[in-house]
């Protein structure tokens, strides 16, 4: 039950820190779009099938999904990138 709570605050922190993390690099953002598509969509489909091996594996990979995924919304952004 704790490692559960503990799991999912972890996937929570994921979201400030793609904010924190997109906001340190807006310079990159609107370069990189292809390579956050990549990773975003690689992770994902690595984590769908880590699920059924390594918990720990999936949920680091849906970690850098979620925080890929906030940088890719945020380079679309034009507000946000100037």
């Amino acid at each position: 039950m704790l490692k559960t709570i503990l799991s999912l605050i972890i996937l929570a922190l994921a979201f400030p820190i793609g904010y924190l993390l997109a906001r340190l690099t807006r310079e990159e953002l609107v370069s990189g779009r292809i390579w956050f598509k990549l990773i975003v969509f690689i992770s994902s489909i690595s984590a769908i099938i880590f699920l059924f091996y390594n918990l720990a594996v999936s949920l680091t990979l849906v970690f850098i999904s979620i925080v890929s995924l906030i940088s890719l919304i945020k380079s679309y952004n034009r507000k946000f990138i100037k």
